[in-house]
């Protein structure tokens, strides 16, 4: 018997456990691997098929399924998330090598955790309803499926930046949301505004990409490695180095921290580097909502978050996070003021709401700040499209002076818009209600200078951004009508697939931070699982349950007073607009003028600029010195000598033979002196 037992090598108890646990590990990771690979490569399937084959298949088709793929790609990040939560699976996987020189070794690695998860429900949920929503607003364009190919890339790209295992493939989502935003900002390219709207948010991108490509550079020449696990862990050691650059002592730390942090400013839209931001509501409306509630504009936040390690340890430079923040948030909603064009008034809510995160993350709460990220997104994805409905309605009318009295019209579209502005302002209970009022109480607890600056700010931004959204709704849906006779006799509600794109998100607005809160930022909860680090003396979030209650209340009784004031303006039929341009005029044309940032770089800097170039660099010294002195002054000289010998051929013998004595006499002359 044992020696058959040998012969046949049954396995033992042992042995058949171990194989079994093998077999379960591989099949496992095989199954993450493939989870991952269709959550990441299904939105570029998706951009391959309608940028491919759309023509071939037609724009129903194409839209169908386009928007299919992305629905799937939402269920499978849904199935993700549970087994992240209940589960507590890992999903980090490796499917190949891309880089490998030297010391630079970079593979195609993707890593799914608890903050990913939370950024992939958030992109690939607002993806999947403004791709349902623009099957029916783009729907009579000729080129929807160019459109909705490029929604796709956009979410594929922010897919990667999401998801990516290190700061290479962090960058490439980065540059690719950044080519896409270019792509459909420009996507009506006949109109020349549209085209330098495009450039324009190119080139500031540009410019915070050009930091952000340092402090990328700087993280592996300190680190020798670019993953993030790697450089994470590394951090603390290196907290107190420096290193000297043009004889003043830097931080290794707050050097990288800053240089990350410009390149967030860029894409988050920060004072300084935010113009691009407004100006890219010349794209069509389904874009602007992919811009500012999912993709672009959340990626500097997200930067912040996930480097989280990187900054903790750099105090100085989150001081400095706290002040641009608070200051955005501020500037931002004192423009949205005066602003004319919905859209715009509804961009510059993005840039305030982008400071509030930002300044949460100054203030060390990232955890917050990824919260008000996530109900931003969908009241603020509610309020641009339901702002592209009213455009699509009044055949895309976008200033606010020529709507009015539509509520009977559109009671559906008023409806939302109402609950997006409410969530905006933080009305009780609603989504933004949870997050927005949090930032402001931890700005107030943190008992700092910092933290004071922020919450002032932040109390008379949420009384500002009040204000404005009643103006928004009143002159659309209550003042008087100013729309023209044609253009009122053609309003429509919404078709059905807009609709429930706004049904959706307005669910959202109304109970995802309740839903959410105690997940989220509730005391006690592990649901973070080490994906954010925050240091001990930096935690202060337990404070806010000892701050007086009459602090908590401010908010609120800030924007109740902001709406009331409000509407005794328009009830009284005050133009306090123009009451600023006749009476106050240096601060109307301060708002006006959105605080000088555009006249100073167009007039100041861009014009400075283009003239050195011209006069300088281009006519000076490539026209000039460089041209006559290099290519110039070589073929002058041929072109002398050349004809000089053509000269000598005159075709006369007596002058031949005139030379040829003269050279003669020259050579026996030349001879004899040298012998």
């Amino acid at each position: 018997m044992i020696l058959l037992t040998k012969m046949i090598k049954i396995p033992s108890r042992d042995e058949y456990c171990l194989s079994n646990m093998y077999s379960g590990f591989m099949n496992q990771n095989q199954y993450k691997i493939k989870m991952i690979l269709i959550i990441v490569f299904l939105p570029l399937l998706s951009f391959l098929f309608s940028g491919l084959l759309g023509r071939y298949f037609g724009s129903n088709w194409t839209k169908i399924i386009t928007t299919s793929l992305i629905g799937a790609n939402f269920v499978f990040v849904m199935y993700v998330f549970y087994s992240i939560l209940f589960l507590t699976e890992n999903y980090t996987v490796s499917i190949g090598n891309w880089i490998d020189n030297g010391l630079l070794v970079v593979d195609w690695s993707f890593s799914i955790d608890n903050l990913t998860i939370v950024m992939l429900i958030v992109v690939n949920s607002v993806s999947f309803i403004v791709h349902l929503y623009s099957m029916d607003y783009m729907g009579n364009d000729p080129h929807i499926s160019r459109f909705m190919s490029y929604l796709s890339l956009f979410t594929f790209f922010m897919i990667i930046l999401i998801t990516g295992d290190n700061f290479i493939m962090l960058f490439l989502g980065w540059e690719g949301v950044g080519l896409c935003s270019y792509l459909l900002i420009s996507f009506w390219f006949t109109r020349i505004q549209a085209n330098k709207s495009a450039i324009k948010a190119l080139i500031v991108n540009r410019i915070s990409d050009f930091a952000l490509t340092f402090g990328i550079i700087t993280i592996f020449h300190v680190f020798r490695s670019l993953n993030f696990n790697v450089v994470f862990a590394l951090i603390p050691f290196f907290a107190n180095e420096s290193f000297i650059f043009f004889g003043f002592s830097l931080n290794i730390i707050s050097t990288i921290s800053l240089l990350l942090f410009i390149g967030a400013m860029g894409k988050s839209a920060q004072i300084g580097l935010h113009t691009w931001l407004p100006d890219a509501m010349e794209g069509p409306t389904p874009v602007s909502a992919l811009i500012h509630a999912a993709t672009m504009v959340t990626a500097g936040v997200f930067l912040l978050i996930k480097c989280s390690p990187i900054f903790e340890y750099s105090p100085k430079i989150l001081v400095f996070i706290t002040f641009i923040g608070a200051t955005t948030a501020f500037f931002s909603a004192t423009v949205g003021l005066i602003q004319n064009d919905i859209k715009k008034v509804i961009a510059y809510s993005t840039c305030s709401q982008l400071g509030y995160m930002v300044f949460a993350c100054g203030l060390s709460n990232y955890h917050v700040a990824l919260f008000h990220l996530s109900n931003h997104a969908f009241f603020k994805a509610l309020l641009f499209l339901s702002a592209g409905s009213i455009i699509h309605s009044l055949s895309n009318e976008q200033d606010m002076r020529k709507y009015g009295a539509l509520i009977n019209m559109l009671p559906f579209t008023s409806v939302m818009l109402l609950i997006g502005s409410l969530s905006l302002m933080g009305f009780p209970f609603l989504t933004g209600y949870y997050s927005k009022d949090l930032i402001i109480e931890l700005a107030y607890s943190n008992y700092t200078v910092n933290g004071n600056f922020c919450f002032w700010l932040g109390l008379v931004t949420a009384c500002l951004t009040s204000f404005y959204s009643y103006r928004v709704f009143y002159l659309t849906f209550i003042y008087n009508n100013n729309s023209f006779k044609q253009v009122a006799l053609n309003i429509h509600e919404l078709p059905i697939k807009m609709a429930v794109s706004l049904s959706i998100l307005a669910m959202g607005s109304i109970f995802f931070g309740y839903t959410s809160k105690e997940l989220f930022v509730g005391f006690g909860t592990d649901f973070w699982n080490q994906s954010i680090f925050i240091l001990p003396q930096h935690n202060k979030q337990f404070n806010i349950e000892f701050i007086p209650q009459a602090v908590k209340m401010m908010p609120f009784l800030g924007s109740i007073l902001a709406v009331t004031a409000a509407n005794v303006l328009f009830t009284l039929n005050f133009n306090w607009v123009g009451f600023l341009g006749f009476n106050l005029r240096p601060l109307y044309s301060f708002l006006s003028y959105k605080w000088y940032f555009d006249v100073v770089y167009n007039k100041i800097i861009n014009l400075t600029v283009f003239k050195f170039g011209y006069n300088t660099i281009f006519k000076a010294l490539d026209k000039g010195f460089l041209e006559h002195v290099g290519p110039h002054f070589f073929s002058n000289i041929l072109f002398y000598l050349s004809n000089s010998i053509h000269r000598l051929q005159t075709g006369l013998v007596y002058r031949y033979g005139y030379f040829m004595l003269l050279f003669y006499l020259v050579n026996i002359i030349f001879t004899n002196v040298i012998y």
